[in-house]
This record gives C-alpha cells, structure tokens and sequence, in this order.
C-alpha cells in the first residue's frame, strides 16, 4: 500500500531552496539528487562524480484539465530563483523555458525528499515524495541504484480533472558528466553511441516503462551500462521511446505541444544517438481527490575502476596500465543482471523497503534528541551514498575522503580521514568490517607500517608508502569498536596478528614511540597533511586510545585462547619475551604485551597531563629532531616541513578544535578517561572560549574558506596565548564541520550541553539550502566523509553504549525515547523517571536486526538481567523497573 505520509524534520521555503541536492541513491551505487525545486540534477551514477550534469530534456511534466476548462501544462518543478537567470546566452538552467509551479517547499527526513508544488492556475497541488531505502543494519536493502519518485496529486477543485505525469529521461550511456573525453567509448567516428530505447512491461508486479542500453559503447568502458524509467501501472500508459530529431530546439517544441494538448503521447520514429525517452500515466481525478503515480529510475553501470582516471594526471595515484588493470567493479553489479532486473525486484518488494525506511525516519525523527543533532546525524548520512563511498565488487566499502565536482577527491579510504565518522560503524557494522580488513589484511605491512591510503585493486594495497600517525592509531580503535559492536571473535582474531604489528610499528627505531614511554615523539604525518615533530595532544590522544584498545583486545584474547595456540599454557618453562614469534599469541605473550600496554598508556597520559597541559589547554611542544636522528621510512609523506631540523607547518601552542580527538573516540568505544577528567572538560571549555566566532566579518583565511560573513563556527586553531609559530599547519585559520563535531560530542559527553549544542545548530545554519546543501557538508570536496562524526552526537546525548562481547546495553538516565543501534540492530529505548528519581521505567524495543542481550544498565539506577542469548531478536517490548 502505498505511505502518503511521510515524517518530516526540516521544511525549507522559497527562499530556502537553490543549493538543496538531495541525493537519492543507495549505499556504493550511485546517486541522482532531487533539487529544492523538484528537479533532478548532479546525474553521479556512472561511477564518478558529476557536479552538474544534467542530461538533456531529462524532467517530469503535468497535465491537468479541469471539466469545463483548458488544458494547462507544467515542468514538475518550482519556479528558478532570480539569481541564477544570467547566462552567457540566457538562463543557464537546464529545460529553463518550461513554465513552472509559482510556489514551491522542500521538506526533508532523510533519506525522504518532498516537493510541494502549487499554482492558482493548476487544478492540482502537487507532492513529489522522492527516496531510496535506507534501512539500518541491512546494507543490501540500503544499496539498490534506484531513485523512487511517487506524483501525489489533489484535485482542489469543485469539478472532476483529467491529469497526466509525463517522464522524460535522455538515454545518455556512454556519458559519466566528465568534461574529459573517455576514449574508451569506441563510436566516435560511427555517429555516435547509438543507444537505443524499449518498451517493456514488468513481469514481477504491474507496471511497464522504457528500457535505454547502447549498442555503440564499448561493453568494458566504465560509461557502459543500461537505464530504466517504469511506472507503476498499467492504466493510462502512452509513450515515446525517442523524440523528434529536430534542430533550434524544435525537438522540445514537438514533444511539449504533443503533451500539452492532451496530456498523452504520440509515438514518434527518428534515428538519434542519444534518444530522449517518455513516458507518459494519464489519470481521473474526483472533485478533492488525491491519487498517486509512482515511478521507478534505476540504472547499472558495472564497471567501476580503481582510483582516478588515466586520463587525468593529478588524480590517477596508481590507476591502472594496460599491464595492470584498473577494474575493481561495482558490487551492486553482482547482484542485479541489469536496470531493468533492478526494477523488477525493487516494485516486487516496494511496500515493504518503503514501510522499513520509514519504519527508521520515524524510530529516529520521533525521538527526544534535539532537533539540531537530529538533522545533523540523519543528514549526514547521505555521504554514504554519495560518490564518496562505493563498494566494489568483493563487497568491501571503499571511500575517498570526499568528491570534486568532477572526480573523487583524496583516495585510498584514507584512515586519517575515516577516522572521526562513526555512523558507518553503527549503521551498518558489516561495512565497517569490511574497512577493517583492507586496513589490516590489505594495507599493513609485515613490518606494521599501515599505508594511509589502500591503492586499488586490492592486490596492491600497499603501493601508498606512507603511514599516518593519528590514522594508525585509530585504525587499532576502530578494531576494538567493530569487534565490541559485532562480538565477532573470529573476526578479531583474523586482524589481530597484523593490528598488533602496527601498534609495536610505534616502537621501531625512528618511530612515533621509539623511547617506548607512551608519548609520541617522532615524525607524525597526521590529518592536516603535514608532519607534526614533539609531543602533540591530538596524535598523543589516539595513541593512548590505540593502548588501551589494544591492552583490552589482547586480555581478552588471552583469556579466550583457541584450540590451536602454538603453545598452551602449561608448557611455557620460561618468562616470555614480548617480541618473540613463538610466544606472541600465548596467552602468557598476550597478557605481557597487555602490561605493556598499559604501562606504556598509564607513563603516556601522567606525562600529558604534567607537559602539555597548560591550565587552559592542551599544548604542542615542538621538538625538532636533531642532525643524525632516524626518521623511520614511511613517515614523511612529502607535504611538510622541508626541513625537519628547523620544521614549520606545525600547530605549536595553539589551542586545536580536536586536541582531544582520542578523547572522543574513547568515549564512543566504551573506554572510559585518557587524560585526567578535569583537564578534558577544561580544554573542552577553552576551545569554546577562543575557538568560537559569533561572526566572520573581521577573520583573515588565507586558505580556503567554508564559513563567511554573519555566520558562526568554531576556528581549527587559535593562539589565545601567543607564540603562535611563522607558519602554522595549513589550515589553522579555516573551519570544518567534521572537526567541529568531534569537538562539539566532547562537549556533550561532558555535559557542556549549551556549548555543544550551540556548535551542531552553528553548522547546520551554514547548511540551510539557500547558502549550501543541507545535504553535502565540504571539506576537501563535497560530502566530506570526516563530516559523519555527527552520528556521535546521538550517543554522546543518550550515554547509549553496547557490547555485544559482554551482552551489555547502557543509557544515561535521560527521560524520553531514544534511538539507539549497534551496527547489527536498532531500536528505540523508552526511559521514564519517577518523581523522586529514584525509580526509572525502561522500555527497550528492536525494530530491526539481531542483538545479544544480557544485561540493561541505566547509569546511577542499576541494571536488569535479560535471558536473550547469542543473536536471538527480541520480538516484544522488554519493560523493567530499575
């Protein structure tokens, strides 16, 4: 049955509306966005990014007759906003001399985008509800290259209207929206790419539409692919499989007054390369009647390539030759023959995928969390279908860091970068694993040295040379929240050799730790493309965070040995040496590398807190390594200082928006304090004392800039104490949005709520669609993947935290219903607090997944025993007093 009505979160006006590009899309297929004013647009669906492509004539058109009245006919969008009318030669508006709809809103619950139209002079008001499904913990439901646009139409007239919804889609295969020419495509000198479209009807469901391939595109070119566009019905159905081919724009003049005098089609004969295709429902409407007409958009484009292009010098980073080739393939590719298999399946199981996602819009938009978090965590979640993420055909998630307009931008899944986002983790923990294996078995060397960036194909992973200090690190965090998160014990086994290897990589002569005293020293290539030298809080804080991550591993480990240790306990005649081959993964290896370990993190953090610390914040103490010291290969990525001995590019004593990065992360992993309690939540303090702006009018950048004007943020880095060195790290006098999360779920964590939530509702003003997308926070390109640290903030705000080793579910005693999920399973958690405080209600519901649950704590009341073992559902609300 179909859902008319949908949650809605934000509602953008008129005014509001330019720079809304909603991406619809699912995970690692592709995207088209729908545009605030109904439109589709950035056409990203040809493996690789496309700011700005629009295909021609490619736009949804109304018909509505009233009884008694004339005919009107309108482009199914909102009228163009005045600013964007001049052109070299006119409006550069793509179809901009359609007429269109007078008034027009957006209203957005991602992933759900409606467009409300209206005009006093059409007899129907008009809802375009647009998504693609988007269901926690079910990436293969999340992942389905399809754009789902259902025309909700109402008569809001006293007499019966006939009304028509018109599709018209060009058949551009063979295109990807790059300005380069891709050579690959072989019809050049054969008139073009001879792309042809059919009729078909749909075998699974009711419906039929147009099916576009090509019989000119070379079958392996990445442009190579097929395209669909199907309704939902049988009833009413007229169509063109081309239009004419006309010149000085008569192609458009022949298909509209053909529509517009009836609002049905006429079949039309022509030979063109790129044939424009329409399809065309005609309906009844009663006097206030509403009735919809749904249309499926899918497409398949197998043959994704390795990072950048050939073609493109600056962005191939190791793409492939003729010897070594570049194919890594689109996993969604393996799972549907084509698009026309992709609309068959979808329409089969359409009800179903739409009540699941609105099942979680509701879940997530109903619950007690502040609005700005809200949109600032849901919003977000776009980044994962845009072409910023993809999963290629083994199924691995791969990402750049974020997308130019027409190529990705940063390659190699950069751990620096992925660092700081967690909804991947708690959404979707299968593909977060999968991350983790490219970052262990793939991307870690056998001397521990973990590239930053994982070349592709996988099989030459390794090819990126360099390690990231911050990025290692938290790679080792991210094992543990992945294995916390699935309690998947053969899976930790599997990287635990190789994560250990990266953890002892700090130890190696003219590494990070080469001293071994739990601060880190060395050369660190770090997230601000530079190389920090000298104890520093923003790599000295993941470092403690790797220790204590990997001391709690390898206890475990230890203490869960498996039948094939190479020798059991009691056997061991002699202490065992740590590095040792034979005695690494005894148990009596693994808990003296634990001691290690918290030794090394217990002299790591007393040494911060005395060194660092300087009553305000957390400080940078230069230490330029001297003529003859070893700076470990690997460690200089070529962006920094020049010369190490008299090093610039470094942050020094400034006061860094992410000084407690680690800090973070911790908290998110359930590992409690780094650093002393009372220097955190002072530090977190200073940054909102210097680090906020209330407004840009007067603040010099010399680099890039992502806030103006009236606008607020939190800067990267201030020097509220002087000493603030010639050249800083590059962008100390910038702001990004990722960054400020992770300093802004600090601040919740430690119950600076007005603060915290005074920097979320900062960035989402910046991001209020008439001055950028609500849906594409940059950085270092659209969609910046660091910019997902805002799913944080749901579980700073709830206290929630899982186990699934220990079967453990926690919440703070915050009343309201809460949404929570692990990765594997999702729900809300309803929390009621008698008057005195001293008793609290608990009403715990899955609405998807499997959990393992045996304990439910609520922080300050107590705890509850359940009897739901290993990953058994549990099917009915679970009520209990504390």
């Amino acid at each position: 049955m179909q859902q008319l009505n949908w949650p809605v979160l934000t509602r953008y006006d008129q005014d509001h509306l330019t720079r809304i590009a909603l991406p619809i899309g699912g995970i690692g297929t592709g995207t088209v966005a729908l545009g605030g004013r109904g439109d589709l647009r950035d056409w990203e669906v040809v493996n690789r990014p496309a700011k700005g492509f629009n295909p021609k004539h490619t736009f949804f058109a109304l018909y509505a007759r009233a009884t008694g009245k004339p005919g009107v006919a309108r482009c199914l969008e909102g009228a163009i906003d005045p600013r964007d009318y001049e052109g070299a030669f006119g409006c550069p508006i793509p179809n901009h001399g359609l007429p269109r709809f007078r008034r027009c809103a957006f209203e957005a619950a991602y992933p759900l985008g409606q467009v409300v139209l209206s005009d006093p002079d059409v007899p129907v008001k008009v809802r375009l509800q647009a998504f693609n499904p988007f269901i926690p913990c079910d990436a293969e439901r999340s992942g389905i290259p399809v754009a789902i646009l259902r025309f909700v139409l109402t008569n809001r007239t006293d007499r019966r209207v006939v009304a028509a919804v018109c599709g018209n889609l060009e058949n551009f295969i063979g295109q990807d929206g790059s300005v380069v020419a891709d050579h690959r495509i072989n019809a050049g000198d054969r008139g073009g790419a001879r792309n042809v479209n059919e009729m078909r009807t749909l075998k699974r469901a009711t419906g039929c539409g147009l099916f576009m391939h090509s019989q000119g595109v070379e079958p392996s070119a990445e442009q190579w692919g097929t395209l669909a566009l199907v309704a939902l019905t049988m009833r009413g159905i007229t169509h063109r499989t081309t239009w004419a081919d006309l010149s000085w724009g008569d192609s458009l003049l022949d298909y509209w007054e053909d529509f517009s005098a009836d609002g049905a089609l006429e079949e039309c004969q022509a030979e063109v390369n790129h044939p424009i295709g329409s399809l065309c429902v005609t309906l009844s409407l009663k006097p206030g009647e509403t009735r919809a007409i749904t249309f499926l958009l899918a497409w398949h484009f197998p043959h994704r390539r390795g990072w950048g292009l050939r073609n493109e010098p600056s962005l191939t980073y190791g793409a492939g030759t003729r010897d070594q080739p570049d194919r890594v393939g689109n996993y969604y590719a393996t799972r549907y023959a084509d698009a026309w298999d992709v609309v068959e399946r979808t329409a089969a199981q359409l009800a179903e995928l739409e009540n699941d996602t609105l099942t979680f819009v509701n879940a997530f938009v109903q619950s007690d969390l502040p609005a700005p978090i809200k949109e600032a965590a849901l919003y977000n979640l776009s980044t994962l279908r845009s072409q910023t993420a993809f999963r290629i055909e083994s199924g691995h998630l791969m990402g750049w860091e974020g997308c130019g307009d027409k190529a990705g931008c940063c390659f190699g899944s950069c751990t620096h970068v992925w660092n700081y986002e967690q909804a991947t983790a708690f959404l979707f923990g299968d593909l977060a694993k999968t991350m983790r294996e490219v970052e262990f078995k793939r991307a870690t060397r056998s001397d521990g040295l973990m590239c930053f960036r994982a070349d592709l194909p996988l099989d030459r992973a390794t090819t990126w040379i360099h390690a990231a200090a911050d990025g290692q690190m938290g790679c080792l965090m991210k094992l543990y929240r992945e294995w916390q998160l699935s309690g998947d014990d053969d899976f930790l086994r599997a990287l635990w050799p190789q994560a250990r290897r990266a953890l002892e990589f700090c130890w190696r002569p003219g590494g990070w730790d080469a001293d071994e005293d739990g601060v880190m020293e060395g050369c660190q290539h770090n997230t601000m493309d530079v190389e920090y030298y000298g104890p520093n809080p923003q790599m000295g804080t993941w470092y403690l965070g790797a220790l204590r991550a990997m001391e709690a591993m390898a206890r475990y480990l230890a203490e869960h040995p498996t039948h094939d240790s190479p020798l059991p306990s009691g056997e061991v005649s002699r202490e065992p040496e740590v590095g040792s081959d034979a005695m690494r993964d005894t148990p009596e290896g693994l808990i003296a590398f634990a001691d290690k370990c918290r030794r090394l993190f217990e002299q790591g953090r007393a040494w911060m807190d005395a060194h660092l610390f300087n009553g305000e914040y957390y400080e940078h103490e230069i230490r330029p390594p001297q003529p003859g010291d070893l700076i470990l290969e690997g460690l200089r990525a070529g962006m920094g200082a020049a010369t190490p001995q008299e090093p610039e590019l470094q942050l020094g004593a400034g006061c860094l928006v992410d000084q407690l990065v680690g800090q973070y992360f911790a908290h998110v992993c359930g590992l409690g304090y780094l650093l002393d309690p009372r220097h955190v939540r002072k530090a977190l303090r200073a940054i909102m004392k210097y680090n906020f702006r209330r407004s840009f009018h007067d603040h010099f950048n010399h680099l890039r800039s992502f806030v103006l004007g009236d606008e607020s943020a939190l800067l990267m880095a201030t020097y509220p104490k002087g000493r603030r060195p010639k050249r800083p790290f590059p962008y100390f006098n910038e702001v990004m949005t990722g960054f400020e999360y992770t300093a802004a779920v600090g601040m919740l964590y430690e119950r600076q709520i007005e603060n915290g939530l005074k920097v979320i509702a900062a960035i989402r003003a910046r991001y209020d669609g008439a001055k950028r997308n609500p849906f594409d926070e940059a950085e270092c390109g659209h969609h910046y993947a660091r910019a997902m640290a805002s799913w944080a903030a749901v579980l700073a705000w709830t206290g929630f935290h899982y186990s699934a080793v220990d079967g453990v579910m926690t919440f703070d005693p915050i009343e309201g219903t809460h949404f929570w999920s692990t990765g594997h399973a999702w729900g809300t958690c309803t929390i009621r607090l008698a008057k005195h405080r001293a008793e609290a209600n608990v009403t715990l519901e899955i609405l998807g997944g499997n959990v393992k649950l045996h304990r439910f704590v609520l922080r300050g009341f107590g705890e509850a025993a359940f009897d739901h073992h290993e990953a058994t559902p549990i099917a009915v609300s679970s009520t209990t007093n504390l």
